[in-house]
């Protein structure tokens, strides 16, 4: 029978017997009816309806009993609604069953509107998977049957089944179970996509790159199914204070129900046992037991519903404590992606000629310099990208020599070459003006013995990294520092721009390790947060008291050791991480002290007398209520 029945039918037979025993006196009196019969048909009306609204409440009391864990909320209810119903009650005790059904139910719908963002997770699983085989056709399998390198076809409406690259075709892509980013986004051919996303317009063509088990798509399901495991001190105090409380009220109301009567109020055990039992349902720890975990499910939901995936909510009340933030640089507060930002063409040769020498060079690489390099060439103009298309097509007929640490030599249609650093450049005792001191990766460029000139090329700030900062200052955290492997002088720009004042770098991943320890140790920091992206940041991300991973385009490995994932890559997620987590930690706080302040006045107003049943059903169910729908609160957090 579902709940809402169990109690409607229940409250349905205690308002008939109500009304029976108020006029049975006039119906025996109008129609002779035997004055004994209605009264047994008034306690059978009470008995059935005391059994439909406590029957699975006994049930598990019964269970406890016979699997050793005696003292829980099931048992409490049992002995008290029928210690109540026993001495005549009647009415109070099927009020009581009923009631604490009601705030079960009330907890059932707001642990379900929690998991509707997570449930919302769990639907971009993919079931199938279309596969382009060796003959042309198309054949569906089952996601895990597909290997790395195939070509899947994903039309519009469906998700993309595995991560991959764009193999054929150009469409809008919603990311937003991924990431929380509302706006969908433009993938063409060449472009990586993530296996969750819906293709919405048009055909794609996609080549994996990554198995089923690998994909974006396993590793994020795996973090939330994992996250309830992981509890906050809170839920374990709680856990620990109800193993404690519970045994302690019930010898409480064993002493109420027996002392006062043998030594004060001589023979009245009625009175006393009545009070006993109303101690008992007052001191039914359910408010705490279900709202500070609801508190955290219900924050851990809403922040993946905004594509931040926290691994549980020890991370959560940990990152409501933070004092301290670490960054990485590189793919964390710059976008991770070199593009052109100078080109110094000398003599006779032009900015296309420094560009197309360099893609030559490059057109075999798929390191992030050739990367940035190609693109710029490509999209120069119309006859550029004809050009490095045709460039392209005869990469297996240019001669490539790679000089370790210093650049490439290509030979292509008999013209010679050079691409890298200044020292390649040196070494062909070549006569070049070395470029001014420039922020980024210089490309020297020689074609057929000359000097060309240069390309400087940079990675640029995200957009939202100064903002992030400036808001993490405004609410009190001060201690923010930047770690990176980058030259100083890049380093100490990007701070400057982004308003950080502790910088370290070119540091090697073990040195970040040791620069966050002695950070730790210096500042006496209470929590402090490591923000990364790189597999070099997986130590860093590991060690620190939280590790925050940039998920969309960071490593594999720096997600695993990482406790929380910002999916959209957006450093601002963490202001809103944070947001949660306090706003989650004032919720279970207020919780805590209000159901203890009431609990405990009630109990003493119990013990002497001053309450009935219907205070104590207020104490315990209507306070576990209220603390519901306090906890609820959580998940409409902006």
């Amino acid at each position: 029978m579902k709940k809402k029945n169990q109690i409607l039918i229940s409250l349905t037979l205690l308002i008939f017997a109500i009304i029976l025993s108020v006029v049975s006196a006039d119906i025996h009196e109008l129609y002779s009816v035997n004055e004994n019969l209605l009264k047994y048909i008034t306690y059978a009306l009470f008995l059935i309806s005391y059994i439909i609204a406590g029957y699975d409440v006994i049930k598990e009391a019964v269970a406890g009993i016979a699997g050793r864990d005696i003292f829980n909320e099931n048992f409490l209810m049992t002995v008290a609604s029928l210690g109540a119903f026993i001495i005549g009650e009647h009415a109070e005790a099927i009020a009581v069953m009923c009631l604490y059904q009601i705030g079960e139910y009330f907890q059932s719908y707001a642990v379900n509107k929690s998991r509707r963002s997570i449930a919302s997770l769990m639907d971009i699983r993919p079931d199938e998977a279309f596969i382009v085989q060796n003959d042309g056709n198309i054949v569906k399998v089952h996601p895990k049957e597909v290997k790395i390198g195939t070509i899947i076809v994903v039309k519009p409406g469906n998700k993309i089944p595995l991560d991959g690259k764009v193999a054929k075709g150009s469409a809008m892509i919603d990311t937003a179970a991924l990431t929380g980013e509302s706006l969908p986004r433009q993938a063409n051919e060449g472009d990586e996509v993530l296996s969750g996303s819906i293709c919405m317009d048009s055909t794609l063509y996609i080549e994996t790159q990554k198995e089923f088990g690998e994909s974006t798509v396993s590793k994020i399901l795996a973090i939330v199914e994992d996250a309830s495991n992981y509890k906050s001190k809170s839920e374990k105090f709680i856990t620990k204070f109800a193993r404690f409380y519970t045994p302690i009220v019930c010898g409480a109301a064993l002493l109420i129900a027996i002392l006062p009567p043998l030594f004060i109020d001589k023979g009245n055990f009625a009175e006393w046992i009545y009070r006993a039992l109303n101690f008992l349902v007052i001191s039914c720890p359910c408010a705490l037991v279900i709202s500070v975990p609801l508190s955290y499910f219900a924050g851990l939901g809403c922040a993946s519903s905004k594509g931040i995936l926290i691994k549980g909510s020890n991370y959560l009340e940990l990152l409501s404590s933070c004092d301290t933030f670490v960054f990485d640089k590189t793919g964390t507060l710059t976008k991770g992606q070199f593009t052109v930002t100078e080109i110094c063409a000398e003599g006779e040769y032009s900015d296309i000629e420094l560009l197309r020498a360099s893609t030559i060079a490059e057109i075999n690489s798929n390191h992030p310099i050739a990367i940035s390099l190609k693109e710029a060439y490509k999209n120069y103009s119309e006859e550029a990208f004809e050009d490095y298309e045709s460039i392209n097509s005869a990469s297996m007929d240019i001669f490539i020599q790679e000089v370790s640490g210093k650049g490439i030599v290509a030979n292509y249609k008999d013209d010679i070459y050079l691409v890298g650093n200044d020292k390649l450049i040196a070494d062909n005792a070549i006569d070049f003006i070395e470029a001014p001191n420039v922020l980024g990766t210089i490309v020297y460029v020689a074609i057929n013995g000359q000097y060309a000139g240069y390309i400087v090329i940079a990675d640029e700030i995200k957009s939202s990294s100064k903002s992030a900062i400036n808001s993490l200052k405004k609410i009190g955290i001060n201690n923010i520092y930047m770690l990176t492997g980058d030259k100083k002088e890049i380093a100490d720009h990007v701070a400057s721009k982004i308003g950080i004042k502790n910088v370290y770098s070119e540091l090697l991943p073990t040195d970040k390790a040791n620069y966050v320890k002695k950070i730790t140790k210096r500042d006496t920091t209470n929590v402090l947060a490591f923000v990364g992206d790189g597999i070099n940041d997986a130590p860093v991300l590991a060690m620190s008291d939280i590790g925050i991973a940039m998920g969309a385009l960071g490593s594999d490995a720096a997600i695993e050791a990482a406790d929380v994932v910002l999916m959209n890559d957006n450093p601002k997620d963490i202001l809103t991480a944070i947001k949660i987590a306090k706003k989650t930690k004032n919720i279970v706080i207020q919780n805590i002290t209000f159901s203890l302040i009431i609990k405990f006045a009630v109990m003493i107003l119990a013990g002497f007398g001053f309450t009935n049943m219907w205070y104590a059903v207020f104490a315990d169910v209507g306070v576990c209520i209220i603390a519901i729908i306090n906890a609820m609160r959580t998940s409409r957090i902006k």
